[in-house]
């Protein structure tokens, strides 16, 4: 339930949106100083103890079409994408995307930090907060202790759970020439597959940001200076009359998709004013909308929609990335307690299995994945423009990889699309797209689907090459693995009749040779990644920390250009993107933030 009502009255501090940078840096900073009163508004329900969240087996729960703990953003169509409307879902929960994720701990390059160019973001400062968050519980000589953290609120383990499958996958890739590293997590190491961690406790308990850095201080009755406001959603930030103008707090109302559907339900708006400080925190999709309808954006859109232009700041809502992902999956030999497709189809009792304490509930079935770069060979069959790409942007820095890819150990999708058995499904995702997209608003007041939303998948022409590079890698992997059983039909291009690349049924055997794929084939694969290629959930860049004059929106200490005492604090401020899944860069952006504001106000954090 919330813990801040109008009673509470004016604070310090607002946060719009509960997310996972949000969290981390309120609950850093209302523990630094309990005098310091702190909200944060979330437009989603709680997550404290909920079982969906805190038991890692059953995260796709919420990706459900009827979930209430994701927000569902729909794109335009595209003709890259063969006319589709891609849904991008992101956190619609307190903690938000650290709520719902799949758990996986990757952490950005080195190189991603430098990249940004900007003061105090360097890998050189940002390794010492990416230490200050977790408890690392791994050991052994492949591990560089100094380059990981050991007393931080997040638990980076296994969970408790892994499969026996990992070792034959490792056996397989080495034999195929790949390296098996044991730390791909130190800013530095890139080009090959290594046993993945979690952020999950050695008790097998989801590490979300709320439940982290949040809900302690909400439980130990010692912090009554952080609230929560709980299914509201932010309709805009409210400013003085000051030169430029200064954030004073937020105008919010009631979230209408968590509320009784009836002729009585009329949201009221409400306000908060903050006398120290507003923090758009609502996401790479949230927080451009809200800026925009506040009136700090490009004012010919908002002179459109009758909007008052407080800051000319036409970067917001541009420059929208992602990782872009394909699942590819397989049937096997494997047994029952190696995939989680008895849970998730419901075979195995989720209620019975918590009763039961069942280890496997602390497991998010993935134990291998890898930062890929393909080889010299690889980089020219894929053409000369690509080839350009790649002496650009990956030739000089062989710590950037091409590709992220991953076994998980389940078919995700609903199961009764196959026979019972036990799947993996291979995952390819691109660290770097060039591509580009945006989202802007259509309504000043429609804080649910008033907007207009372009992915940019596969706009630039070098990203769907490297898709097909994915493909036929992770093929020839999945062949070569002991338990594989063949292609499901479902989740692979469509290859004509008498193709080499034809689909296989069992198992192979023998000098298992690399299939040779024909100029029809690869069309074929390019077809299919139109069709099926999608959002990898790690949208970023919408409000990007670079100079104004270069589209950026928020300078090196998250201040929005044009305004005083309002920042932004998430994915979205990120100017370029990062090899890696994001949700650790999420958790060192509110590690960060925190640290600028309690600087800014003489706190210590």
């Amino acid at each position: 339930m919330s813990t801040y009502n109008d009673s509470t009255g004016e604070v310090d501090i607002i946060f719009a949106g509960g997310g996972t940078a949000a969290c981390v840096a309120a609950g850093r900073l209302a523990k630094a100083n309990p005098d310091l009163k702190i909200v944060l508004v979330e437009g989603g329900r709680n997550n404290f103890n909920d079982p969906t969240v805190t038991n890692p087996a059953v995260y796709l729960s919420h990706l459900a079409p009827d979930s209430k703990t994701a927000l569902f953003y729909k794109s335009k169509a595209s003709k890259h994408l063969n006319d589709r409307e891609a849904i991008v879902p992101m956190g619609g929960i307190l903690g938000g995307g650290s709520s719902i994720n799949f758990m996986m701990y990757t952490r950005a390059q080195g190189i991603d930090f430098d990249s940004f160019e900007t003061e105090g973001w360097t890998a050189k400062d940002m390794l010492p907060l990416a230490n200050k968050l977790e408890t690392f519980h791994l050991k052994g000589p492949g591990f560089d202790q100094s380059k990981h953290g050991h007393d931080g609120p997040i638990n980076i383990s296994d969970g408790g759970y892994r499969s026996k499958s990992e070792d034959q996958f490792c056996e397989t890739v080495k034999k195929m020439g790949y390296n098996v590293i044991d730390d791909l997590q130190d800013f530095e190491a890139c080009g090959g597959f290594s046993k993945w961690q979690r952020y999950v406790g050695p008790d097998g308990k989801r590490q979300d940001a709320a439940h982290r850095y949040v809900h302690p201080l909400l439980q130990d009755g010692q912090h009554p200076n952080l609230h929560i406001l709980l299914e509201s959603k932010i309709v805009k930030v409210l400013f003085d009359e000051s030169s430029p103008p200064r954030a004073i707090g937020v105008e919010y109302k009631p979230n209408e998709e968590h509320q009784p559907n009836t002729s009585l339900s009329k949201p009221i708006h409400k306000t908060i004013k903050a006398s120290k400080l507003v923090v758009v925190s609502a996401g790479a999709l949230g927080t451009p909308q809200i800026l925009e309808r506040s009136g700090v954006g490009n004012p010919e859109l908002l002179k459109k929609l009758d909007i008052l232009v407080v800051a000319d700041v036409p970067g917001v809502g541009e420059e929208y990335q992602d990782h872009h992902l394909l699942l590819y999956p397989y049937k096997t030999s494997l047994e029952e307690n190696e995939t989680l497709d008895g849970i998730l189809s419901g075979r195995k009792d989720f209620v019975k299995a918590l009763g039961e304490k069942d280890p496997m509930l602390g497991w998010n079935a993935i134990d291998i994945c890898g930062k890929l770069r393909p080889t010299d060979s690889e980089v020219a069959a894929l053409g000369p423009d690509f080839q350009k790409d790649w002496d650009r942007f990956f030739a000089p820095h062989p710590s950037r990889p091409l590709m992220l890819c991953g076994q998980v150990s389940a078919f995700l999708a609903d199961p009764s699309l196959v026979p019972t058995g036990q799947y993996i499904t291979m995952g390819t995702y691109t660290a770097y797209p060039f591509s580009r997209g945006s989202i802007h608003i259509t309504d000043k007041e429609n804080v649910i689907d008033g907007y207009d939303f372009d992915t940019g998948f596969l706009s630039h022409p070098s990203d769907i090459k490297k898709q097909l590079w994915a493909y036929k890698m992770s093929r020839e992997i999945a062949r070569r693995l002991p338990y594989y059983k063949g292609e499901l039909e479902l989740g692979h291009p469509k290859f004509k009749s008498g193709s080499a690349a034809a689909l296989h049924d069992g198992p192979l055997s023998g000098d298992i040779k690399n299939i040779e794929y024909s100029k029809e084939d690869d069309e074929a694969i390019y077809d299919w990644i139109r069709g099926n290629l999608n959002t990898t959930w790690h949208s970023c860049g919408t409000t990007a920390m670079r100079a104004r004059e270069k589209g950026g929106v928020v300078d090196k200490d998250l201040n929005v250009y044009g305004v005083t005492g309002l920042k932004c604090a998430d994915l979205s401020v990120i100017p370029e993107n990062v090899g890696a899944n994001t949700n650790n860069t999420a958790l060192v952006i509110g590690e960060k933030a925190a640290v600028i504001i309690g600087k800014e106000l003489g706190i210590q954090v």
